[in-house]
C-alpha cells in the first residue's frame, strides 16, 4: 500500500513540476515566414503570450544581415511602417506578430527561404531567458489544424 502512495505523490510532484515553467513564462505560437529570396528581406509572424508583464527587446537571426522589430500602420490610403525598439507584454494577453502589425523583419536575407525549409529566430527579452523559434517557411499561416 505505501509503495502505491509513494508513486501516487511521485507522479502528481513530477507532472505539476512540468506544467509550472509553461504558466509563468513566455510562449510562442504560430510561428511562420514566407518564401523569399537571398537579398531580399522577409517577415515573420507569430502569436507571443507571457504570464507575466515583460519586454521583447532584441530579436536575433543568421538568416538575415539585420533582424528589426517592425510594425505596419495605415495612414489612410497609404501603408506605413516604423521600427521598434521593444514590444510591451502584458500579463496574461496574446501579442499578434502578422501581417498589416508589429512583425520582425529579416533584412538582406543571407539565404533563400523556400517553402518547407525551417530558419531559427531567437527572442531576447528584458527579464525572461531567450526563446530559440524553429520557423517553418510557409506559403500561408499555420491553419488551426497544424497546432
Amino acid at each position: 500500500m505505501n509503495r502505491i502512495l509513494v508513486f501516487t505523490l511521485a507522479i502528481v510532484v513530477f507532472s505539476s513540476s512540468c506544467t509550472a515553467p509553461a504558466a509563468e513564462g513566455v510562449e510562442v505560437r504560430d510561428a511562420w515566414t514566407r518564401p523569399a529570396a537571398q537579398g531580399g528581406n522577409g517577415a515573420v509572424y507569430f502569436v507571443i503570450h507571457s504570464a507575466a508583464a515583460e519586454e521583447l527587446i532584441r530579436v536575433s537571426s543568421d538568416v538575415a544581415e539585420a533582424v528589426e522589430m517592425h510594425e505596419s500602420t495605415t495612414n489612410g490610403d497609404v501603408m506605413e511602417m516604423r521600427q521598434l525598439q521593444s514590444v510591451t507584454l502584458r500579463a496574461g494577453k496574446e501579442v499578434l506578430f502578422e501581417p498589416g502589425g508589429p512583425h520582425i523583419m529579416l533584412v538582406n536575407l543571407e539565404q533563400d527561404l523556400k517553402a518547407g525549409d525551417e530558419i531559427e529566430v531567437t527572442l531576447h527579452f528584458k527579464n525572461y531567458q531567450d526563446l530559440p523559434l524553429h520557423v517553418p517557411v510557409q506559403d500561408s499561416p499555420p491553419s488551426e489544424h497544424d497546432h
